[in-house]
């Protein structure tokens, strides 16, 4: 009996790009990182190709040993989006840690078979891959869309370098799959074959760490909202009383 040929597909493949994280809370950074990425592959795309950019927050950091509420979280999120072209998978968000991003690239895939997916990590993540659980292997699974984020003291700080110079920071069993244009990672799938694009565009570094310890203990101003954050963020953290001292979990 023969096997029917797979039908054509009606449109070409989507567009799929993650950033991940934990979003502990959701900060001006990571949107202003999903945002730069949707801009990019609105001028890129295909005619009649959907793109989409989602966050994905983790149900816990595997390196974290405490966190906020998912319900919290999400929350924030969508808070954070409302308006904006962003999205939000609840992929990891309600999974018994620890979750690791391996298998959610791997379940991306096997949902998404022939769509284009990009994960999106900051240059600090990305450099130490080959730490991570089979963290070389996720170039199996999607594409690799990199910023170099860039601290207030650092001597470069806003300005772009050379992604070649980048690519040496990687792991050495990634630097060949570094490409240098957008459209090398909207190609149709190959498995296995996943490229890297270093954004040479600088991203300030942003640490929910920093912004949790700020506001341990602070008093509550609605009318100074932090820089970091959004304002709706930020009324629901006070609202929600979250990182006050004896808060936090």
């Amino acid at each position: 009996m023969s096997v029917p040929a797979a039908a054509p597909l009606l449109c070409p493949p989507a567009i799929r790009a993650y950033l991940g994280g934990s979003f502990d809370p959701i900060h001006q950074g990571h949107i202003q990182m999903a945002q730069a990425v949707y801009g990019t592959l609105q001028r890129w795309h295909a005619p009649q190709q959907t793109v989409s950019v989602s966050l994905l927050p983790n149900a816990r950091s595997p390196f974290k040993d405490e966190s906020t509420a998912p319900s919290h979280r999400l929350a924030m999120i969508r808070q954070a989006i409302m308006g904006t072209t962003i999205d939000v998978s609840e992929l990891e968000l309600w999974q018994t840690p620890p979750v690791y991003s391996i298998d959610s690239v791997r379940t991306l895939r096997e949902r998404f078979p022939h769509d284009c997916l990009i994960f999106i990590m900051g240059m600090d993540s990305a450099r130490t891959l080959d730490k991570w659980r089979e963290g070389l292997g996720l170039t199996d699974h999607v594409h690799l869309w990199i910023f170099n984020r860039y601290h207030n003291t650092d001597s470069n700080r806003g300005t772009s370098i050379d992604p070649k110079v980048l690519a040496e920071q990687l792991p050495s069993d990634l630097q060949a799959r570094v490409v240098p244009e957008v459209s090398s990672l909207l190609t149709p799938w190959q498995a296995g074959k996943g490229a890297i694009y270093i954004d040479p565009r600088p991203i300030p570094a942003i640490a929910s760490t920093d912004i949790r310890d700020a506001l341990n203990g602070a008093e509550p101003a609605p009318d100074r909202v932090p820089d970091t954050l959004h304002r709706r963020v930020y009324r629901y953290i006070i609202e929600h009383q979250l990182y006050s001292a004896g808060k936090f979990r």
